[in-house]
């Protein structure tokens, strides 16, 4: 991928603004302007920042409906009214589903969890859900991360004699469900100050204002916050405001001691010996969670998430680590038939958008699919397949680009839609699907700007690799946990060489591992390069180079750093 590089150097009065915080927090000068770009002016802030607090959370009865669904929750223990936790099959509703289910069981046994099947139910909230709810005598559904749009089945389950708790974060129409009470900050009559929070926290906060109203200590809730930190992680919410407290906090719950399913499944992952960050949710924690509900069924994740036994939570992470290796086939081939598909499309070279069906591929996967082909082409991108006669599929988009309004466009043909900024399921008949495909390109290439189709890398500081040492990459890591509205920094080294020893590796020789000098000191800097081996013949002419890169640790030399590179580009 050719990517644009964006780097706008300080005037001089700001940098020497910048330095001297950086000298009053006692850090590099260079991530002073990290502080800056955050908004961060003053040494207290700097401080605040770097050390979020979990008194720092809002109060949970600011958002509207808390009142009543604490008092209706009460209400239902009081009367020994069966409860039914209901949520979503990807790794926010069951990490979700399973905060509320273990936080209310040490209070309360007639309580119960269901996780819709992708395939017989579909997302969200189901009629079969319903039914089974009724069967069971359950007389109160809370249900999590869904449920913002289920005005027919919240009815029928009104009919029933069922109520409904919605703890939602996705974007709502302009009718809500007959619910009891609706927790969700995008309602548009919301007062709550944050409006980024995952489906589990929305949850979280739930479970906060529970505790309050029955004199239980906040500190009970602490132990959950590692299921908090691997929503937000899963779902990339921004990572600031609160759900950096929840983050930061649950990534230390997740470090020091996770809960028993959660430290299977980092033993599954070969986690165990080292130090989690968000990353670590994204690519090994998150994708194994979301690998029981795209090839079987989300319950036994939450199965897992539950699960007080540590042999028995060994043998289901290992269960669901074999459904994450068949994902990761699956996902592979049904990629590469995609990206041929899209070379096919005709004129494609002037088409903003992608949106392919094919009534062949595998439902659980679709998204994993649109994921991948936005990464390759820099465009919103919609994948469909068949389920149960009609079209269903998932959409991604660029950074900066609300993929829900532009499925929301097209409401006329669907059958139902849901999301939010960058993600967006939808459902609608086969035979409308030339006709979306149409008019989703045509909003697409009215409302999308330039840059937001052309792939660029924020340059945050240009360094010289006599700064990149140990000490600053542990600086550096003050700022996590990283995420949207806190990205990971990218730095720029410029006028590198090869040192003489990297090489090509990786199974299909697609990576390189470099080992580079600059000539500003006597550093020999390690560093990766995924997926860039085409840019191996010029390292190796020993010309110079400019690269991007992010600093990780070096996982193999403890207390060393390496470089993760995501572009070189040869010295004009």
């Amino acid at each position: 991928m050719n990517y644009k590089w964006n780097y706008e150097a300080p005037d001089p009065a700001t940098a020497a603004a910048e330095e001297e915080l950086a000298r009053q927090v006692g850090i590099h000068p260079a991530l002073g302007k990290l502080l800056f770009d955050r908004g961060i002016r003053t040494e207290a802030e700097a401080r605040h920042f770097f050390r979020p607090q979990l008194t720092e959370l809002h109060d949970p009865f600011m958002m509207d409906d808390m009142q009543v669904a604490v008092d209706r929750l009460n209400l239902a223990m009081g009367r020994k009214e069966r409860i039914l936790v209901y949520g979503d099959y990807d790794v926010d509703g069951c990490t979700a589903v399973a905060l509320v289910y273990k936080f209310l069981q040490q209070y309360y046994s007639n309580i119960d969890y269901y996780i819709p099947d992708r395939y017989e139910e579909g997302y969200g909230i189901s009629k079969k859900g319903i039914d089974f709810a009724a069967q069971t005598g359950v007389g109160l559904i809370v249900v999590l991360d869904c449920g913002i749009k289920a005005i027919d089945e919240i009815a029928y389950a009104k009919s029933l004699g069922i109520d409904f708790i919605i703890c939602d974060h996705h974007v709502p129409d302009a009718q809500l469900p007959c619910a009891v009470a609706i927790l969700n900050p995008k309602r548009t009559d919301n007062h709550y100050p944050d409006t980024h929070l995952s489906g589990c926290g929305v949850g979280f906060k739930f479970m906060q204002a529970f505790a309050a109203s029955n004199g239980i200590e906040f500190n009970k809730l602490t132990a959950l916050l590692d299921l908090c930190a691997v929503s937000i992680a899963s779902d990339i919410v921004p990572v600031m405001g609160e759900n950096r407290v929840l983050a930061y906090h649950g990534l230390r719950c997740l470090n020091s001691n996770p809960s028993i399913g959660l430290q299977a499944i980092i033993e599954v992952c070969g986690l165990a010996d080292r130090e989690l960050t968000m990353n670590d949710i994204i690519f090994k924690i998150g994708p194994r969670i979301n690998a029981s509900g795209r090839m079987q069924n989300g319950k036994e994740a939450v199965e897992l998430l539950v699960e007080k036994d540590f042999q028995a939570a060994l043998e289901k992470a290992g269960r669901i680590n074999l459904y994450n290796e068949a994902r990761k086939d699956l996902d592979k081939q049904m990629t590469e038939e995609a990206v041929e598909q899209v070379k096919d499309l005709p004129g494609l070279d002037n088409r903003r958008s992608i949106v392919i069906y094919n009534e062949a591929w595998h439902k659980g996967v679709i998204g994993i699919v649109a994921s991948r082909l936005t990464e390759q082409y820099y465009r919103p991108a919609v994948v469909l397949t068949r389920s149960e006669g009609m079209a269903t599929g998932s959409a991604r988009s660029v950074s900066g680009f609300d993929v829900y309004k532009a499925v929301q466009s097209c409401e006329d043909l669907l059958e139902n839609f849901g999301g939010h900024t960058y993600a967006a399921g939808l459902t609608l008949p086969v035979e409308h699907v030339e006709e979306f495909s149409r008019r989703f390109e045509a909003y697409v290439a009215a409302h999308i700007l330039d840059e937001q189709t052309e792939a660029s890398l924020d340059i945050d500081a240009v360094l010289d690799f006599k700064d990149v040492t140990f000490r600053f990459y542990q600086q550096l890591r003050k700022f996590a946990p990283f995420g949207p509205g806190n990205a990971k920094p990218i730095f720029c080294t410029k006028r590198v060489y090869d040192y003489g020893t990297s090489k090509v590796v990786g199974r299909g020789q697609e990576h390189i591992k470099l080992e580079l000098v600059d000539n500003k000191s006597n550093n020999v800097m390690n560093g990766i390069a995924f997926g860039q081996s085409s840019q191996a013949r010029y390292i190796k002419t020993k010309r110079a180079f400019d690269i991007c890169y992010t600093i990780e640790e070096n996982t193999h030399k403890r207390g060393e750093v390496q470089l993760q590179i995501d572009d070189i580009r040869p010295c004009q």
